[in-house]
């Protein structure tokens, strides 16, 4: 596993715009995509958790994705969820994600069954990667246990490294829990391994990690970055507490919700603040008070330009 790294840095679950008529925005998809890059995001992961992913078709997936290499983005950059709870969809996604050049895909095990042994996981990885059978193909496993109720235990990485060294190459720790990643960097050196909040960046690269794949990073970017770019300095710990105070800002409300709200005020465009159901906007108020609150407590402010 020791070698040049596919993806490090700041990597940002790119938020779904949804337009007037609930379809997705791609033009306001693309602006922000490329609003996260130009202010510090080393790559993007679209159609992850923050992104509606579950909330999307398999056709709206790829089309989004397919636009967003149309406009331009290296798609070396895009690291596009693709795991879904059957193996013949896992398979489509993963498939479109590599015949048009994204550099990895991030992979949610199957989460609807709960209870479910470790060979069965394996298997699902296994043919999914024996379904698209092409060597170009990385995965970055998606370790979510609070929200999927499923999760990717450190014995079934090992089996899924030894089986497939150059192909599963990565893993998103959301589990929330430091102690897990941490025994996941002890284990597999030279694993691509990414915390899913930068509250635990800087301790993932002090132990071997490559950087973080944050929810936060469509908001915060540049100063996650600095974190980065900097963790090795004297003000590495000073960096690292101001951005873990304004991630425990943001999700003391609903994370999507609350991220799109701050969108929609600082682009002057009140139709970034939509959702799908089954999630509702954030009534208006509560809206203002978590703008207010992010702004005048911890000195918040989106650096985002109006949409035009």
């Amino acid at each position: 596993m020791a070698g040049k790294k596919n993806f490090s840095g700041v990597i940002a679950p790119v938020v779904t715009p949804f337009g007037e008529d609930g379809s997705p925005d791609a033009d306001r998809f693309i602006e922000h995509s490329e609003w996260l890059l130009e202010e510090g995001c080393t790559g993007l992961a679209p159609f992850g958790t923050n992104s509606e992913a579950n909330s999307l078709g398999l056709d709206e997936r790829m089309e989004l994705l397919e636009e967003l290499v149309d406009s331009g983005i290296d798609a070396k950059k895009l690291m596009p969820g693709t795991g879904m709870c059957s193996t013949a969809d896992a398979a489509i996604l993963t498939q479109h994600a590599v015949d048009i050049g994204c550099g990895g895909c991030l992979m949610l095990p199957p989460f609807f069954y709960k209870g479910v042994n470790e060979e069965g996981l394996f298997r699902y990885y296994a043919d999914v990667i024996d379904d698209v059978d092409d060597d170009r193909l990385r995965i970055y496993l998606y370790h979510i246990p609070p929200v999927s109720q499923v999760g990717i235990p450190l014995t079934l990485i090992g089996r899924l490294i030894k089986e497939f060294p150059n192909i599963v190459v990565g893993l998103k720790d959301s589990s929330g829990d430091w102690s897990n990643t941490k025994a996941i960097l002890d284990a597999y050196p030279g694993f691509e391994v990414f915390p899913g909040s930068e509250v635990f960046l800087l301790d993932g690269l002090r132990n071997g990690g490559s950087g973080c794949i944050s929810a936060t990073a469509n908001i915060n970017p540049r100063a996650i970055r600095k974190v980065f770019e900097n963790w090795q300095g004297p003000d590495a710990d000073t960096l690292q507490a101001g951005i873990t105070a304004t991630r425990k800002a943001v999700q003391a409300y609903p994370m999507i919700q609350v991220m799109k709200a701050l969108i929609a005020h600082y682009r002057n465009d009140p139709v970034w603040a939509k959702v799908r159901p089954p999630f509702t906007e954030m009534a208006k108020p509560d809206a203002e008070k978590a703008i207010q609150e992010l702004a005048e407590v911890h000195g918040f402010k989106l650096n985002i330009p109006e949409t035009a």
